[in-house]
């Protein structure tokens, strides 16, 4: 007997061969491209070539292909070669007036600018019956950094068909041409026609406006912007003036604007305390107190004006010498008996708490409000933050085995919050300080992985510092006396810290801790205003230790510092140059190149 096959299977196994067979050719031809590129980007246009003409012979109609093998006659001037394959594809494509751009190219090679000029000139005319070619064509002459024709593409076709818009590639166009005015001129038209745009540009502005205000491109803009307003008084350009004088850390400036934007529209006030913020943050603390204030009288609620005196008590405690402490607890007095103890006020009472612990020396006084607190509070989240609190005052009592409790409980109460990852680096930290390395480090592995960068690169560092000093001395010597400064430091014992890490530094010369010494050592003395004494560290670390871990770190800090305290202007520059040139994978590489620029004084791209 004879079986017949099933129809419909024969066809669906056909269908698969098929489709096997298909994605065999093209994963093959995908395989012969990365190899004609790589050819091509290594020199060896021979080989390029060849690998390039099987392709088009399998795949005429692939233009990438085509221009490949362009492109590797041109490289080996065979420009005949090229002329004649450009010619050929330009007959076959009805006059594609892109490849009339590739043919002046072509000639542009040979030195022949005249010819290159026509052929350029006569792509442009295209655009004159076909106006929507306007981009390919645009594109094309960028492609040759031929930005000038590009530009006169795009501003034709726009005469030509008020439909079409391209603001957005001139204005891009006009800044790689130092055509500030103009630059800035179509993307104001872009952001006035959608102002959720603003938001797109202020990335691409970053690139020309900088913190200094003379520059051309600041001073500009900011004209613009004013004549903008002066014309019609959209909110839009006062807030572009606000970012504009944000980005001048001219804060008092860009509050006026963000008071202008407050008064004439139903927003809250919570830009105007986010400009307090970034005031503080630059140090600018006679600006954050003013809009502090202005927020303070402004507040719709208690809830804020509670919030903005908070942020001035923390602004005094952080400018403010021991003698105003007893001016900073009063204030604080003053405050929880305005508003009250209950958890209204908690996080209020938790800075207060830490400011009797920490200044005031006031360890027990701090611990029985918090705990106090911690009987009203019935959120997890809440009881977290008031336990936090009490350990890290139990680690400055140096009760250890209590704070590890806190931690851990803190750690359950809150498990997926960040709160409990700063918990669990406490607990390494804190078994750090108490000389129990071995378990800091497995804590601390375990965070090397967590979602806060800031945790993770803290837990990186101690790890690696445990670990350097625990191979070459089993007992640990050194490393048990830089934890004890260590948590000198945190105890804000800053003059205990830096005798015992000089005492680290004379003691275990040669050794691992010495650059960590020297490093932990000059992060204090900036502390106690001892500039000095911190640059001949800095340089010692870089003179000793180039080719180690805190070699970028020692470049950055002395860069800020001679950039600030020491107002050595030429010396910050060659430290952030340092950082540019050799420490390309360095956290601090994208601010030392930023700060560069500005001292500079120009906007170069630099390496």
């Amino acid at each position: 007997m004879i079986h017949r096959a099933n129809p419909y299977l024969y066809r669906m196994r056909m269908a698969l061969f098929f489709l096997v067979f298909i994605c065999s050719i093209s994963g093959a031809l995908a395989q012969s491209e990365v190899l004609a590129r790589n050819f091509f980007d290594q020199g060896e246009f021979e080989k390029a070539l060849k690998t390039y003409e099987k392709l088009v012979a399998e795949n005429p109609q692939n233009t990438s292909y085509f221009f490949g093998l362009v492109q590797s006659y041109q490289q080996l001037e065979n420009f005949e070669k090229s002329e004649e394959l450009l010619r050929q594809k330009l007959n076959n494509s009805a006059n594609n007036p892109t490849l009339l751009i590739e043919l002046g190219h072509n000639y542009e090679l040979q030195g022949n600018d005249e010819r290159a000029q026509k052929f350029y000139a006569e792509a442009l005319s295209a655009v004159d019956s076909r106006p929507n070619y306007a981009y390919s064509i645009a594109r094309t002459f960028q492609k040759y950094s031929l930005l000038k024709n590009a530009a006169e593409t795009y501003e034709k076709a726009m005469e030509l068909n008020n439909e079409l818009n391209y603001n957005l590639q001139l204005a891009r166009i006009y800044g790689e041409q130092g055509k500030t005015e103009e630059m800035f001129k179509n993307y104001l038209e872009l952001i006035e026609a959608n102002p959720d745009f603003f938001s797109i540009a202020n990335r691409e502005f970053g690139k020309y406006i900088s913190s200094d205000s003379s520059t051309e491109a600041n001073t500009v803009f900011r004209r613009l912007l004013l004549t903008k307003l002066q014309q019609n008084p959209s909110l839009l350009y006062n807030e572009m003036l606000s970012w504009l004088f944000i980005q001048e850390q001219e804060f008092l400036r860009a509050f006026a604007q963000e008071k202008a934007i407050y008064r004439r529209s139903d927003k809250s006030l919570q830009n105007i305390l986010n400009l307090a913020v970034m005031a503080r943050e630059a140090e600018d603390f006679e600006a954050a107190i003013e809009i502090v204030n202005y927020v303070i009288e402004e507040a719709p609620s208690e809830n804020i004006v509670l919030q903005g005196n908070q942020f001035l008590l923390k602004m005094r405690l952080e400018n403010d010498d021991e003698k105003k402490y007893s001016e900073v607890e009063k204030r604080y007095s003053e405050l929880l008996e305005q508003f009250g103890t209950g958890l209204s006020t908690l996080n209020l009472q938790i800075d207060f708490a830490n400011f009797l612990a920490f200044k005031q020396g006031k360890q027990e006084e701090a611990i029985a409000l918090l705990k106090n607190l911690s009987g009203q509070a019935n959120r997890d989240f809440d009881i977290a933050i008031i336990k936090l609190a009490l350990a890290d005052i139990l680690v400055l009592q140096e009760k250890f085995n209590e704070a590890l409790i806190y931690y851990s409980q803190v750690q359950n109460l809150v498990k997926n919050d960040q709160i409990s990852q700063n918990a669990r680096f406490k607990v390494a930290k804190t078994s750090y300080f108490k000389g129990d390395f071995k378990w800091a480090k497995q804590q601390l592995n375990v965070l090397k992985s967590s979602t806060s960068q800031l945790i993770a690169n803290d837990a990186m560092e101690l790890s690696l510092l445990i670990e350097d000093n625990s191979i070459e001395d089993s007992t640990q010597t050194a490393l048990k006396k830089y934890a004890r400064a260590d948590l000198l430091a945190f105890q804000e014992k800053n003059a205990q810290a830096i005798e015992l890490l000089g005492e680290i530094l004379n003691l275990h010369k040669g050794e691992k801790i010495e650059d960590e010494a020297l490093l932990k050592q000059a992060r204090l003395f900036e502390e106690t205003e001892q500039f000095t004494a911190a640059e001949n560290n800095y340089l010692a670390i870089i003179e000793n230790f180039n080719t180690d871990i805190l070699a970028d770190n020692a470049h950055y800090y002395l860069a800020e510092l001679y950039a600030s305290e020491l107002e050595n202007i030429e010396k910050a520059k060659e430290y952030y140059e340092q950082i540019i040139f050799n420490f390309a994978d360095s956290i601090y590489f994208v601010d030392s190149r930023k700060k560069y620029r500005e001292l500079r004084g120009d906007y170069e791209e630099t390496p």
